[in-house]
């Protein structure tokens, strides 16, 4: 892990899914199933571009509403760990729709906020059920990026479901 992510803040959320760790793995990793959670409430995800292998790319757009209008934001990073219903660690920069990553003074990122920050996924299996460790290291505790977190899990949660009744 590079310095600029190891020296930041992170946010740590474990939940328990009512879903076995496969279906968990698949909705983190299937873009189709990634767009349909991800974000906060209110959030879209257009495009998910998702080579999930060490040293792939992702690729992702998030869509808001914002008292200006509709806004889109791009996020790219590579895979560093990926082992199947176990670990999935990737890094994340803010970028255009091509992933180019802009300068820190284009981002409009407070002065000090890091560039690329680090998402850890662990899953373990417990009976049937997951347990997820998420650690967003970079984001603060308590901040938006935080509770856009929580918010999406929730989604992530209802997905699961959704899928275990088939």
């Amino acid at each position: 892990m590079s310095e600029e992510i190891s020296s930041q803040n992170a946010v740590v959320i474990e939940r328990i899914f009512d879903a076995p760790v496969d279906l968990i793995w698949q909705l983190w990793t299937d873009p189709t199933h990634f767009k349909a959670w991800y974000g906060p409430d209110g959030a879209t995800i257009p495009t998910a571009k998702m080579d999930v292998r060490v040293g792939g790319t992702r690729l992702v757009c998030m869509e808001m509403q914002s008292p200006g209008g509709r806004i889109q934001m791009w996020f790219t990073g590579e895979y560093r760990e990926v082992v199947e219903n176990e670990r999935l660690v990737y890094t994340e920069s803010m970028s255009d729709e091509n992933g180019n990553v802009p300068a820190p003074s284009d981002t409009g990122l407070a002065q000090g906020a890091p560039m690329t920050t680090e998402v850890r996924v662990e899953l373990e299996a417990i009976g049937g059920r997951t347990k997820m460790v998420m650690t967003h290291v970079g984001v603060a505790e308590g901040s938006p990026g935080a509770a856009g977190w929580e918010m999406a899990f929730d989604k992530l949660a209802a997905r699961a479901a959704a899928r275990g009744d088939r």
